[in-house]
């Protein structure tokens, strides 16, 4: 049996690590970087130069010409959010024609984002945090074995039957349980029909585009979206995504075996952040929180919303590696930490007076842990231009050794800032066979 060269990129905190810079920073030595959950509730920041790219469905790899990039059946796709994607990137220039979607990807439509927007409306002051934009509502469905696939992109009257014959349903909840007027049939079908003239021809099994490039030794990168605290099952559940973001999710979401994951990189950053409700033990609300969210621009990428902001907690870092095979770990914003005085680290909790080093499964209990760190000198000097480990202050590098250390997975790759350039490899490394 060939060797397969695979590596699947995750969140190890509650997302908005830079996995977008991470992926599109290894996406260069794939021939293949293949997306397996979430929607467009994800964003996916890249850089380089004066370039600033915001993906919310498409791949980072699209910014690499000749990359084929995939949709897996794990996503949920809203049509006309991925239209007007496609549409932003062409204008700037971006070649598309080697996006593809799985055509058993499900799609989003006007009833889920409706959906979710009257669910949280409904639920007040226990809000989960949800972006909106339907995501819930279409897991949901595929659930419950309602919901469309992509492939009746491709055939629009098979489309509009099987709309015809959920609609009426959809409508009943949104007016009996919210007040919603819900949606005319004929209306969605017009709104629909020119995206999915545009989308059908990307239709496509990915599953098998995908197997034929594992098999013949090409290198696939698969892309996680979220981060493994937001994971429907191993999250801090119900402040949670509604995908699976783990990195096993990575083979059911492309349809691979799991035999074509070799390797698990986990992003963080050097702190903590999160977006929406839920727990938050190293949450710092005060000077501190302020200075990592001005400093490292914390608003996120798909709602603008200001992300809360915190030290570096190592007890859900140990767990994502748990969860995750992690083999190597990705630091990002590093730079962030700059002129800071002192740099905390939690490594283990206080809970009801016990002290304990792994993750709580009971939220109530998590709830009312308090972090106990360990606290390491800051450093002043701008590291956004260090290219190797032994650039960075003697600050920086006792810091990150701790980190390691405390989560027990290597550090393979350090971002000092948010361009491609700015990126360290540290020696040795993995990933040094993903660019060159």
């Amino acid at each position: 049996m060939k060797e397969i060269n695979s590596l699947v990129v995750v969140g190890a905190q509650w997302g908005d690590e830079g996995k977008g810079k991470v992926i599109d920073y290894l996406a260069a030595g794939a021939d293949t970087v293949t997306r397996f959950q979430g929607g467009n509730n994800a964003g996916h920041t890249v850089v380089y130069g004066a370039n600033i790219f915001k993906l919310h469905h498409v791949p980072s790899g699209i910014l690499n010409p000749g990359t084929l990039c995939l949709l897996g059946n794990g996503m949920v796709v809203n049509p006309l959010v991925l239209v007007r994607e496609l549409e932003e990137l062409e204008k700037r220039s971006i070649d598309t024609s080697n996006l593809f979607i799985s055509e058993k990807a499900h799609l989003i439509l006007t009833y889920h984002q409706a959906l979710d927007e009257e669910n949280e409306k409904r639920l007040g002051n226990d809000k989960i945090g949800t972006t909106g934009r339907g995501i819930g509502p279409a897991y949901a469905d595929k659930a419950l074995r309602r919901g469309l696939r992509a492939a009746e992109m491709v055939d629009f009257e098979l489309f509009s039957r099987r709309l015809a014959e959920i609609l009426p349903l959809q409508n009943l909840i949104l007016r009996e349980v919210y007040g919603h007027s819900g949606f005319n049939l004929e209306e969605m079908l017009d709104l629909y029909r020119p995206a999915f003239e545009r989308l059908a021809p990307m239709v496509s099994d990915t599953g098998l585009l995908l197997a034929r490039d594992l098999n013949s030794g090409k290198k696939v990168l698969f892309e996680g979206a979220q981060g493994a605290l937001l994971d429907i099952d191993h999250g801090t559940y119900p402040y949670v995504t509604s995908s699976s973001t783990v990195s096993a999710a990575a083979a059911s979401g492309t349809g691979i075996g799991m035999a074509g994951i070799r390797r698990a990189l986990g992003v963080l950053k050097a702190y903590t952040t999160r977006v929406g409700e839920g727990p938050f033990p190293t949450e710092e609300r005060e000077e501190a929180g302020d200075f990592l969210r001005e400093r490292g621009n914390e608003f996120g990428t798909t709602t603008g919303r200001p992300r809360r902001c915190g030290w570096f907690d190592a007890v859900i870092a140990r767990y994502a590696a748990r969860i995750n095979g992690l083999t190597g770990l990705a630091v990002t914003k590093l730079d962030v930490l700059s002129g800071l005085e002192t740099v905390n680290l939690a490594t283990s909790y206080r809970c009801g007076g016990s002290l304990i080093d792994e993750l709580p499964g009971n939220l109530d209990q998590l709830v009312h842990c308090e972090p106990v760190y360990e606290v390491f000198p800051g450093w002043d000097e701008d590291i956004s231009r260090a290219t190797q480990k032994s650039d960075l202050p003697g600050a920086a590098i006792s810091y990150l050794n701790a980190l390691e250390e405390a989560v027990g997975v290597k550090v393979e790759l350090i971002s000092v800032g948010p361009d491609r350039a700015q990126t360290i490899v540290t020696q040795p490394s993995t990933l040094n066979s993903w660019i060159g």
